[in-house]
């Protein structure tokens, strides 16, 4: 198409040029605040950061059975202390009971009955808010997704520095879906709380 006004030939420089000057005013400043939102994002070091779950047996006979100890190692995560936000994934199929006693019996049940890992094979935990006024003891709170349910949850967390952080929660396996295990008709069972203790260490 031709312009014959000679004010439009030179106002669509004109206007191309205020776009490019914006363009380069604005852009470099969108870079920096994804480079400082990229920095101020880190990984959590899963060689280092462990989770571990305590189960509490009851009934009358619950002085014939005993307590589980239980590791859930984390397999990925991240902190975003700019954004307030931390990622936790878990990889169900790794959850190994320690205790020696009964441990392959109880490892099966785990993993067919209780967690049902060939169903679920992933749990996460997603920060919604994080109270961090007192630098040292903030409340963390979030979604975690378990056997395939989602629901809110609150951690206490203890800050030692600006990488290390532990803390515990409750979690109450029949608001997931999950059926506590009976035994004996029920004489003997596991609590329907569990309490889940991790130490968290950010990478470098």
């Amino acid at each position: 198409m031709v312009l014959h006004d000679d004010r439009v030939m030179i106002a669509l420089p004109r206007t191309a040029l205020l776009l490019a000057l914006l363009a380069a005013a604005t852009l470099p400043g969108m870079a920096a605040q994804h480079t400082a939102s990229a920095a101020a994002s880190r990984s959590i070091d899963v060689q280092r950061s462990k989770m571990t779950i305590y189960v509490f047996k009851q009934g009358f006979f619950s002085v014939f059975a005993h307590d589980h100890t239980i590791a859930a190692p984390i397999t990925a995560g991240r902190y975003a202390s700019a954004l307030k936000r931390v990622d936790l994934t878990i990889d169900a199929t790794k959850i190994q009971v320690l205790d020696q006693r009964d441990r392959d019996s109880v490892q099966k049940a785990m993993d067919d009955q209780v967690l049902e890992t060939s169903k679920y094979p992933t749990i996460t935990f997603r920060s919604t808010s994080i109270d961090d006024r007192d630098p040292k003891r903030w409340t963390v709170n979030g979604d975690l997704t378990l056997h395939g349910s989602t629901h809110p949850i609150t951690l206490q967390v203890t800050r030692s520095d600006a990488s290390h952080f532990s803390g515990s929660t409750m979690i109450r396996q029949t608001t997931f879906g999950i059926t506590p295990i009976k035994v004996m008709g029920g004489a003997v069972s596991v609590k329907d709380d569990v309490r889940v203790d991790f130490e968290i260490v950010l990478a470098p």
